[in-house]
């Protein structure tokens, strides 16, 4: 492990999932949870301030390409074509769920919330969902098991062979809900809240569902490429879209009107970053743009970078992003550039994350693999108010 001074802040950094593509980064209760393309080091846990590993999860046969976690329990989605849950506590992988054909690219965590209807407020879902999308054009709808619910596993853990997921029935999953069908191509981005969830495919279109009942509410044609990215704004009822025609769609939820089209970016709008003040969007054209959610007008433009932005993570404070050779942290304010971040040896920058005063991030170097790298922003002296 290093640690060292890097402009005022203080760095601890170590090798992880030796030279790895990692595809998922999340600060959860007060610990760091990685997860990589590599399957003997898919999901790893390290803890905050020190790094130590503390868990890694082994079980899935491809890597992980999304993660989310629920108190004392983590949720991945893999090539090898399932969804784990593993227990944070232990590292025990306590159920396998399957059901998708291809890869599952991306995940939603839906927690309970208190929501109003005809007869007063009432609490949904009762227990976390999971959403997932996979390369096969499909969303499936998990519920979380509670405590004292027994374990499931669609395949024989000791066995290496998932087997013909064709020949699987997931209905025998007593935690499987639902299956949505409607995209015609890969699923590349889901955003959940509610009873609302949002789907982005490669076949150019978004999909609105209702969870609960699992029916497709709209259909949202415009785009003209590739859906990479969502941001659910479900407070002022509109979601905004990313994609490989170089623009960012904001839609109504509520009718599936197209409510404005923000341009700007010329090339894939692979990332995009909500927080309660800001909607942040990176892109393959190297630029960064903050925009008003509510009025869907550019705030600033950050064009420090010199290649594709590869990472991005918005706090409503500051927005740090990376691309082949930096790493950046902006005043989202102000549009002022904070701070450079980048390591010694650097060659790209796999994922970053903002929570509260702490800044993390995996970057790849030449010589040196992978690494894990957190900042204390706290430790700033001249910039101070700027992280308050």
């Amino acid at each position: 492990m290093a640690s060292n001074r890097n402009e005022s802040f203080t760095l601890l950094s170590i090798h992880a999932h030796g030279s790895s593509v990692v595809t998922c980064l999340k600060f959860h209760e007060g610990k760091i949870i990685t997860a990589s393309d590599d399957p003997s080091e898919s999901v790893n846990v390290f803890s905050l301030p020190t790094l130590q590993l503390l868990h890694r999860f082994e079980g899935h046969q491809g890597g992980v390409w999304s993660l989310e976690a629920s108190e004392n329990t983590i949720i991945s989605g893999s090539t090898d074509r399932t969804v784990r849950l593993w227990d944070l506590s232990t590292g025990r992988s306590t159920h396998v769920f399957g059901g998708h054909t291809s890869t599952v690219r991306c995940l939603a965590l839906v927690k309970p919330e208190h929501v109003e209807n005809q007869d007063g407020f009432l609490t949904w879902p009762e227990q976390p969902l999971i959403v997932t999308g996979s390369r096969d054009a499909t969303l499936r709808v998990w519920r979380i098991p509670q405590a004292g619910e027994p374990e499931y596993r669609y395949h024989d853990p000791d066995e290496s062979d998932l087997g013909d997921p064709t020949e699987y029935n997931p209905e025998e999953n007593p935690y499987h809900l639902r299956c949505l069908r409607g995209h015609e191509a890969p699923i590349r981005a889901i955003a959940a809240r509610g009873r609302t969830v949002v789907s982005g495919s490669y076949d150019h279109t978004l999909r609105v569902w209702d969870i609960e009942t699992g029916t497709c509410t709209w259909v949202l044609t415009g785009h003209s490429g590739k859906v990479y990215s969502l941001a659910l704004d479900l407070d002022r009822h509109q979601v905004f879209s990313g994609s490989m025609d170089g623009t960012i769609r904001c839609w109504d939820i509520n009718n599936g009107n197209c409510k404005s089209v923000m341009q700007g970016h010329t090339s894939l709008v692979g990332l995009l970053s909500l927080s309660s003040s800001y909607l942040v969007s990176g892109s393959a054209d190297a630029v960064v743009f903050v925009w008003n959610p509510s009025t869907q007008e550019l705030c600033h433009k950050f064009t420090g970078h010199k290649g594709a932005v590869t990472a991005l993570h918005n706090s409503d404070l500051r927005v740090i992003s990376g691309d082949e050779s930096a790493l950046s942290l902006w005043n989202v304010k102000d549009g002022s550039d904070l701070i450079n971040l980048s390591l010694p040896d650097m060659e790209g920058v796999w994922q970053v994350a903002l929570e509260g005063n702490w800044c993390a991030a995996a970057v790849h170097g030449r010589s040196v693999g992978t690494q894990l790298a957190v900042w204390d922003l706290s430790d700033s002296h001249d910039d101070r108010e700027t992280f308050v």
